[in-house]
């Protein structure tokens, strides 16, 4: 599911060209903010079908000074969006450049592999399913929940051609939360019962229908990972400074990062998943403080000031991948600093 998907989209008095004009707006006022927002408008603008002027939005990332930090995705929104409105050619260009990247989000990957499936492409869709997968999913250890639309789009192709259930497959099933089982709901012959006459067949689709819904909004209600706020070292001094109230919060910087990875590892063994870390900065918490017309030193403010970075785009996934750097800050590789 594309990640950019505006929440709102399923409302018929959702009006796409004033979401997208605000949200540009928004994005002249916050411009540390901007790749999220203009993501956003594309989006209601690929909804109300000017398409066009997504594909400007898409280039004026691309091509902005400060380089985008999903630059990968975005060229994959673009593919997408152009051979919806007749721009084939490009489209598989920029497919083909995608799939060579091999970029390490899953996120870019199932946009380009679902681009190619929408349009009867599936060999090539099943193919790159299958590259990501190779690429993404960890051999051993349980799939990352970014990485499961990868095997059910790839659980979704394969039943479209007739190919008998692999390894993969059977780990797609495992994962799905979804009532009805993926071979049900990947059914090519769905179709035709919805020209059935007969109750009982309509009744089952219906009931398909519901539990894929079921699904769908499952993953909307995720748009953004649980986020634990992390402040720097010189961000922190400058903090407790300003508002020495906030030292019951954080008696230590080096305390600070215990508790961050602690928690962390507590929320990831109660089932949570989605973890993620937001880099605060303290400009931008006051600010926060300002337009929520409350004091910067209530601690109450902090969970709430994560939980906006976090759904503007700016969290990083945790535990880092395998031989990533720390997401401390301090250089080290991860499993030889908190990881350990």
């Amino acid at each position: 599911m594309r990640p950019d998907k505006p929440a709102a989209a399923d409302h018929v008095d959702v009006d796409h060209i004033a979401e997208a004009a605000r949200l540009e707006r928004t994005a002249g006022l916050y411009p540390e903010d901007t790749e999220p927002l203009l993501l956003q408008a594309a989006a209601h603008l690929e909804l109300a079908g000017a398409r066009d002027r997504a594909t400007t939005l898409y280039d004026r990332l691309l091509s902005a000074e400060t380089p985008p930090g999903s630059p990968l995705l975005i060229r994959a929104l673009k593919a997408s969006n152009l051979w919806e409105y007749g721009h084939e050619a490009e489209a598989r260009a920029i497919i083909d450049g995608v799939r060579v990247a091999a970029p390490r989000d899953p996120a870019p990957w199932v946009i380009v592999a679902e681009s190619l499936e929408s349009h009867d492409e599936l060999e090539q869709a099943h193919e790159t399913f299958t590259e990501a997968a190779t690429l993404l999913l960890p051999p051993t250890s349980e799939p990352p929940y970014a990485t499961h639309p990868l095997l059910f789009g790839r659980h979704r192709v394969r039943r479209l051609l007739g190919a008998d259930h692999d390894e993969w497959d059977a780990l797609a099933d495992r994962v799905s939360t979804a009532p009805v089982s993926l071979d049900e709901l990947h059914d090519p012959k769905r179709v035709w019962s919805l020209g059935s006459e007969n109750p009982a067949e309509l009744r089952a689709e219906i009931a398909r229908i519901q539990a894929e819904l079921g699904s769908y909004r499952e993953a909307l209600s995720r748009p953004f990972p649980v986020a634990i706020l992390h402040w720097p070292a010189t961000e922190l001094t400058e903090l407790l400074t300003a508002y020495p109230s906030l030292a019951s919060e954080y008696p230590s910087y080096e305390a600070h990062l215990s508790t961050i990875e602690s928690s962390l590892r507590e929320l990831a063994a109660s089932g949570t998943p989605n973890l993620g870390i937001v880099t605060g900065t303290v400009p931008s918490y006051e600010a926060f403080a300002a337009s929520e017309g409350t004091s910067p030193a209530d601690p109450t403010l902090l969970p709430q000031y994560a939980t906006t970075l976090a759904a503007r785009g700016r969290a990083a996934s945790w535990p880092p991948e395998a031989g990533a750097v720390c997401w401390c800050g301090s250089g080290r590789v991860y499993g030889q600093c908190h990881g350990e």
